[in-house]
């Protein structure tokens, strides 16, 4: 075996590894010994670039796509979800760990790519609608999204949309112009209207879902990320949602929001500053979106009347 053999090469398949001057005892013994770890099979990868995919879920996914390359699709294009953790994308339902998705131009002989873990779609792939990350072949981030759009639901396609544009991994007028070069594919007209919601200002997939549900429940647009300033012109709050009209702010709270005591504890003062500033202030989980949507909307619907009963006159005495 030659020196650096492990240091020249991250994965492969059992013959790029004999190819690299591993003999195949020594193969086996590596694997033994935990210094190669198994990806799919024969393919092995080094156990150091295993646990730097164990941190990093972009590279952990890319080596998935990269141990199927090997095996079976070196002309095949990782896309649609696949492509979408390459590029960290916000996704609504992410397919099972390991699952890869790969797309070839049509006509492209199917060969043994019907096994478990490997989805395949067919579909023309122009040059500029691929790029390469982590050294493979994969959508770009517009046409990532346009196939999501195309081939999930108005909410998919507005979680990943959102999330490109908030990462500035794509623009609207780099999106618009794959929907274009796909006008007339198989929920092309669905795709336009996902893409003509999303905003880049939406932060997180909860947002992102409450707004679709906001439309959905037929309540007005709110804005989005509003500096709320108090009257004595000192800053209050960065809003989630805010309908100034009603002076109400909804807050969508994740799993995460809260890393402690501290945080908690910094919230609750946060919304008593801004009811102190006549604000109505409305949370609401994941759970309670996707379990009870009427429920949040009735909530908001409430505070707008709140809103606009304090804002009535009083009656005039009789």
């Amino acid at each position: 075996m030659r020196p650096d053999a492990l240091s020249k090469i991250d994965i492969g398949t059992t013959a790029t590894w004999r190819a690299a001057g591993l003999t195949k005892a020594r193969l086996t013994s590596l694997v033994q010994a935990g210094e190669l770890v198994r990806v799919r099979h024969g393919v092995y990868a080094t156990a150091s670039i295993i646990a730097r995919g164990e941190t990093d879920q972009r590279l952990g996914h890319a080596l998935q796509v990269a141990a199927v390359w090997a095996t079976q699709a070196q002309e095949g294009v990782a896309s649609h979800h696949s492509a979408a953790q390459m590029f960290g994308l916000g996704l609504l339902h992410k397919p099972v760990d390991g699952t890869v998705t790969l797309t070839f131009p049509p006509g492209t002989r199917k060969g043994p790519y019907a096994r478990t873990g490997v989805i395949r779609h067919a579909a023309e792939l122009p040059d500029e609608h691929v790029t390469r990350l982590y050294g493979l072949r994969v959508t770009t981030a517009a046409r990532t999204v346009a196939d999501i759009a195309r081939a999930g639901t108005f909410m998919e396609g507005v979680v990943v949309a959102d999330s490109a544009l908030h990462e500035r991994h794509t623009s609207s007028t780099e999106l618009r112009r794959v929907l274009t070069r796909c006008e007339g594919w198989p929920g092309a007209g669905q795709a336009k209207h996902a893409l003509e919601f999303a905003s880049a200002l939406a932060e997180s997939v909860l947002e992102s879902c409450a707004r679709v549900m906001f439309r959905e429940q037929g309540l007005p647009a709110p804005a989005l990320q509003v500096n709320i300033i108090g009257r004595s012109g000192h800053f209050i709050a960065r809003t989630d949602f805010c309908w100034q009209t009603y002076l109400t702010i909804a807050e969508a709270d994740g799993l995460l929001k809260y890393a402690s005591g501290a945080d908690a504890i910094a919230e609750l003062k946060r919304d008593r500053l801004l009811r102190a500033e006549g604000y109505e202030v409305i949370h609401f989980t994941w759970q309670e979106l996707f379990s009870d949507a009427a429920g949040v909307a009735a909530r908001i619907r409430a505070s707008f009347d709140r809103a606009i009963r304090l804002a009535a006159p009083p009656p005039r005495p009789a």
